[in-house]
C-alpha cells in the first residue's frame, strides 16, 4: 500500500470518493480505515451497488425480517436500508464535511428512475428522502436528463443538495449547470440563502467501451478522458462566469465537476486510467473500490487537466473522423444509462422481494 498518490490528489483539492456501500465496509470498519488511509472524503452509491449489497449478502436479512411485518413495499423497504447505511456512512464523513466548510464529506441516495419521466414526483420524492435522512451531507442523485433538469432546479430551489448523475458531454454538464443556478437564482429572488450544494457527473470509461471496436487501436481508451478535458473547461468557464460569481458573492459554492464511471473497462489498459489522467483541483473522482486499491497500490499522479481543454479538441476531431458521432452518442449514452438505472431498480426491488419471502 503507497497511499502518496491519494495524499497528493487530495492535496491538489480533489477529492476521492468511493463508489460502494455495503453494510459490511461499514460493519467491520473497512470505510473508516480507507478514511483514515487512502484520503477517501466521500461516497457514492446506485441501485446495482445496493443489489449486490443486499441479495449476496445475509448482512440485511435480519433488519427485513424485522420490517416485514410493518407491511413496507419492495421500494419503502429499500429506503428504510439505503438511508440506515449512508446515515451511518454521513457521520463517518461528518468530520470532513465539517473540516472543509461543507465543501466535501458528502454520500448520495438515488431517487427512483421510475420517476423519471415525472419532475414533480421526483422532486418530492427528493425533499422526502432528504428529510427521512436529516444529514446535511446527503445528495439526492437526479440524472441530468432532459426531463431531470427541471426537477433539478426544483430540488435546488427547494434546498435539497443534489448530485447530477448521468452526464456524458460538456453540453450535458452545461445544461445541468445552468438548471442549478437558476435554482440559485430563483432562491435569491425569494430572499432565500442560494448555499446549496451539489455535483455534476460527468461518466468517463462508458465512451471508452462504446468505442472500443469502432477506432483504430491508437485511440481506444482516448475518448473518455478527452471528453472530461472538454468538461473541465466548460466547468472553469462556468465558474469563471459573470452569472456565478454574481452568486458567489451572494453565498453560492460551485457546483464541482465530478468524474463517475472511473474503474477501467479495457483489461489491456491501466487499472488506474482515469484517476491518474484526471487530477484536476476543485474537482472530485468516484471510483469503485478495486480501483482505489488499486490507485493506493502503485497510483502515480503526472500532469493535472489543462485549463483550456490540451489536446481535447484533437482528440475529439480524431473520433469524429473515424466516424463517431460524438453528440448521438452521448445522447445514446445517457438513454443507456437511464434505462440501465431502470432494469438495476427492477432487480434491486426484486432482489428485496425475493429475500422476503424467504425470511418470511
Amino acid at each position: 500500500m503507497a497511499p502518496d498518490a491519494p495524499r497528493t490528489l487530495n492535496r491538489i483539492g480533489q477529492s476521492l470518493w468511493l463508489d460502494n456501500i455495503t453494510r459490511d465496509l461499514l460493519d467491520s470498519g473497512t470505510l473508516q480505515r480507507y478514511i483514515d488511509t487512502l484520503s477517501v472524503t466521500g461516497l457514492t452509491s446506485n441501485p446495482t451497488i445496493f443489489d449486490h449489497a443486499i441479495s449476496r449478502s445475509d448482512a440485511y436479512d435480519a433488519e427485513i425480517h424485522r420490517k416485514l411485518d410493518a407491511g413496507l413495499s419492495a421500494e419503502a423497504l429499500f429506503f428504510h436500508l439505503a438511508i440506515q447505511d449512508l446515515t451511518r456512512a454521513a457521520d463517518l464523513f461528518g468530520p470532513v464535511h465539517a473540516r472543509t466548510g461543507t465543501v466535501d464529506g458528502f454520500v448520495s441516495l438515488e431517487v427512483s428512475p421510475l420517476l423519471a419521466y415525472d419532475s414533480s414526483a421526483t422532486v418530492e420524492q427528493a425533499k422526502a428522502l432528504h428529510a427521512q435522512a436529516n444529514r446535511p451531507n446527503l445528495f439526492i442523485k437526479i440524472p441530468g436528463t432532459r426531463e431531470g433538469l427541471a426537477a433539478i432546479e426544483d430540488a435546488i430551489f427547494s434546498g435539497v443538495p443534489v448530485n447530477v448523475t448521468l452526464l456524458f458531454s460538456a453540453d450535458q454538464y452545461k445544461a445541468a449547470a445552468d438548471a442549478y443556478m437558476e435554482g440559485l437564482e430563483r432562491r435569491v429572488a425569494a430572499g432565500l440563502s442560494p448555499d446549496v450544494r451539489s455535483v455534476a457527473s460527468l461518466f468517463v470509461s462508458r465512451w471508452d467501451v462504446a468505442v472500443m471496436d469502432k477506432v483504430p487501436p491508437a485511440l481506444r481508451n482516448t475518448l473518455g478522458i478527452a471528453v472530461s478535458k472538454q468538461t473541465y473547461q466548460a466547468y472553469c468557464d462556468v465558474q469563471e462566469s459573470t452569472r456565478f460569481q454574481r452568486l458567489a458573492n451572494l453565498g453560492a459554492r460551485a457546483q464541482r465537476l465530478l468524474f463517475a464511471s472511473t474503474g477501467t473497462k479495457d483489461k489491456s489498459a491501466s487499472d488506474t486510467l482515469y484517476i491518474s489522467g484526471l487530477a484536476a483541483p476543485n474537482t472530485v473522482n468516484t471510483m469503485p473500490e478495486g480501483t482505489l486499491l488499486a490507485f493506493g497500490d502503485h497510483g502515480t499522479v503526472t500532469d493535472m487537466l489543462p485549463r483550456d481543454g490540451g489536446d481535447a479538441e484533437a482528440s475529439l476531431s480524431a473520433h469524429a473522423k473515424a466516424g463517431i458521432d460524438l453528440v448521438a452518442m452521448a445522447d445514446q449514452l445517457q438513454s443507456d444509462g437511464a434505462k440501465g438505472f431502470v432494469d438495476s431498480w427492477r432487480d434491486l426491488l426484486g432482489a428485496i422481494e425475493v429475500k422476503s419471502k424467504v425470511l418470511a
